[in-house]
C-alpha cells in the first residue's frame, strides 16, 4: 500500500511539473492591424501581443540604432501575418509586464509563427517557465544554431544605408615592399 502511495505522489507531483499541466487557451479568428517589432504584433479585439517563449532582437525606437537581424524579425513576421487572420494560443499569464498579452501566433493553417522566427534564426527562446511549446521551441533554435542562420551567424548584416567607397577594392591597396631587409640606401649626412 506504502508503494502505490508513493507511485501515486510522484505522478501527482510530475504531473504540477510537467509543461503539458498548464491549460492552453485557443482563440477564435483575428485579424493582424499592424506589426511592432519581431517579437509584437498588434490584433483587433485584443490590442498588443508578444509573442510568448521567445526574444526578436530590437528594432529602432527612436533614436536608437536598431540591433543586427532587428529589421529582417520584424519584415519576417510582417509578411508572415500582417493584415492576416490567426488564432492566440495562451497558457500561463495572461499578460505581461508592459500590459501585453503573452500567446502563441497560429496561422489558419495552425502553423506557429513563435517557432517559425525562432527556426529562421530571428529569435531565440526566451522562455522561463516550462511551456506546452518549449521543446519545439528548443528543437527550432537548435536547428537555426547547427546551420548558422540569423543570429547565429558568424557575422551581422551590413547597414541598409552602407556602400563601399567607389575605387576601394584589394587592387587599390597599398602593395607590400619587394626590397629586401638591409639593402636599403643609408641616407647621406
Amino acid at each position: 500500500m506504502q508503494i502505490l502511495r508513493t507511485a501515486l505522489a510522484i505522478a501527482v507531483a510530475l504531473a504540477a511539473t510537467s509543461s503539458f499541466a498548464q491549460p492552453t487557451a485557443r482563440s477564435e479568428l483575428v485579424l493582424v492591424k499592424s506589426v511592432i517589432d519581431g517579437d509584437t504584433i498588434s490584433v483587433s479585439t485584443f490590442g498588443r501581443v508578444r509573442l510568448l517563449g521567445i526574444d526578436a532582437p530590437e528594432v529602432s525606437h527612436g533614436l536608437d540604432t536598431p540591433a543586427p537581424y532587428g529589421r529582417e524579425a520584424r519584415d519576417k513576421l510582417s509578411g508572415l501575418v500582417l493584415h492576416r487572420w490567426i488564432r492566440l494560443e495562451t497558457e500561463g499569464p495572461a499578460l505581461d509586464a508592459y500590459n501585453r498579452r503573452l500567446a502563441y501566433v497560429l496561422t489558419e493553417d495552425g502553423q506557429c509563427i513563435n517557432t517559425v522566427l525562432v527556426r529562421e534564426g530571428l529569435a531565440r527562446v526566451s522562455a522561463r517557465t516550462p511551456l506546452t511549446r518549449l521543446t519545439e521551441l528548443k528543437r527550432a533554435e537548435t536547428e537555426a544554431q547547427n546551420f548558422r542562420r540569423g543570429i547565429w551567424g558568424s557575422a551581422p548584416p551590413a547597414s541598409p544605408g552602407y556602400t563601399p567607397r567607389s575605387g576601394a577594392t584589394r587592387a587599390s591597396a597599398p602593395k607590400p615592399s619587394t626590397a629586401k631587409k638591409g639593402s636599403r640606401k643609408k641616407k647621406q649626412p
